[in-house]
């Protein structure tokens, strides 16, 4: 049913809004299971979808024990994709328009401490691994980003890097001394290895086969990494770490926002409150529950 409407609106969500392929997948998949429902409950038309059949599809979520988030995210798509079908005559009235969001919970982000990650840096990590971590770590990167960074984007003499972010929205984020330093060890030897492989690619890293490192790569790696010091992370923990271990050491939050892509800064105050915590935990462990005696 409507599957051309889907399209165009995936297509739309492409081009106009620029979005990346994973979150189009996601849209994909979760207004696929939407349209499958419909059909199920001999729904055709789009236009013909009330609120109620919307109620039944979220009770539908919840007997599925999908989490909040999840249940959240296709919430969130079903809204966005009625929107854009009213917004182009093709839906009548929006059956999402009062639906409740179930409320999630507030979790603070999993940091690491700055001796966790001097740990990892201490692994003996061979150059294109010390890299990762100081692009995640010493630039903030998501995993995304950093997977495609291409030659082009790195400035050394500049001491700058340039990605793409959510959106397509391009940032400038400074290199810092290790990440240079990283960097200049891992060039050479990143062209050793497209040259005894025959390969050309314009993106920064590849594996000593030639091969391009994919995300997956990236977390298989990371998580490696924390294993040996028994602790759970992932690349995203090396990014709020970042955004932590900078507020921390008295950064501005605007300059922080900027540093991470964040078009909202709201989205970067929850590091303030993993501060504050931190802050709290060791003022405890020095002074004692009691306070200062």
């Amino acid at each position: 049913m409507d599957v051309q409407n889907l399209s165009e609106y995936l297509e739309y969500l492409e081009v106009e809004k620029g979005l990346s392929i994973n979150t189009i997948e996601a849209y994909r998949r979760d207004l696929g299971d939407f349209l499958c429902f419909c059909e199920s409950r001999g729904i055709e038309n789009l236009d013909n979808v009330r609120r109620s059949e919307v109620n039944n599809y979220v009770l539908k979520l919840h007997d599925e024990k999908m989490t909040t988030t999840t249940v959240v995210r296709k919430i969130a798509s079903l809204r966005g994709f009625f929107k854009w079908l009213c917004a182009n005559d093709f839906c009548k009235s929006d059956p999402t328009l009062t639906l409740e969001q179930p409320k999630l919970p507030k979790r603070l982000p999993k940091v690491m401490t700055v001796q966790e990650i001097e740990e990892i840096l201490n692994q003996n990590l061979d150059e294109m691994h010390s890299v990762i971590i100081e692009l995640l770590y010493g630039c903030g990167l998501r995993v995304s980003e950093l997977v495609n960074i291409n030659l082009s984007d790195i400035d050394i003499k500049s001491k700058y890097l340039q990605c793409l972010g959510k959106g397509s929205k391009e940032r400038i984020v400074p290199l810092g001394k290790k990440a240079i330093s990283a960097l200049n060890k891992y060039l050479p030897i990143r062209e050793f290895n497209l040259r005894k492989n025959n390969v050309e690619t314009k993106n920064l890293l590849v594996d000593g086969n030639g091969r391009i490192l994919t995300r997956q790569d990236i977390y298989t790696f990371i998580h490696s990494q924390g294993e040996k010091i028994h602790k759970h992370i992932s690349p995203h923990t090396l990014r709020h770490s970042f955004a932590t271990h900078l507020l921390e050491n008295g950064a501005d939050l605007r300059i922080v926002q900027e540093l991470l892509g964040h078009s909202d800064v709201s989205t970067t105050q929850l590091y303030t409150h993993v501060s504050k915590k931190r802050l709290k935990e060791v003022y405890f462990a020095i002074n004692g529950n009691g306070g200062i005696g």
